[in-house]
C-alpha cells in the first residue's frame, strides 16, 4: 500500500518540498525571488513609460499638441 505524503509546499523557486506555512526552502531561495520581483517591477515601470512617450509622440504627430 502507498505511504500517504504529509501536507506540504514547494518552493517558489527551486521546488524543493517546504511545510504548507512556509514558500520558500531558504533564505537564498527568498532573496532570489524578491529580485525576481523587483526586476519585473522595473520592467512594468519601463514600459509604463514608452507606452506614455509613444502616446504623447502620437499627440504631437496628430496635430493635438502644438509646439
Amino acid at each position: 500500500m502507498a505511504e500517504r505524503i504529509p501536507q506540504h509546499a514547494h518552493c517558489q523557486i527551486c521546488g524543493k518540498a517546504v511545510p504548507s506555512s512556509e514558500s520558500f526552502c531558504s533564505e537564498e531561495c527568498k532573496d532570489k525571488y524578491q529580485a525576481m520581483v523587483k526586476k519585473r517591477r522595473m520592467y512594468i515601470y519601463v514600459m509604463y513609460g514608452l507606452i506614455g512617450l509613444f502616446f504623447v509622440l502620437m499627440l504631437f504627430q496628430t496635430g493635438f499638441i502644438g509646439v
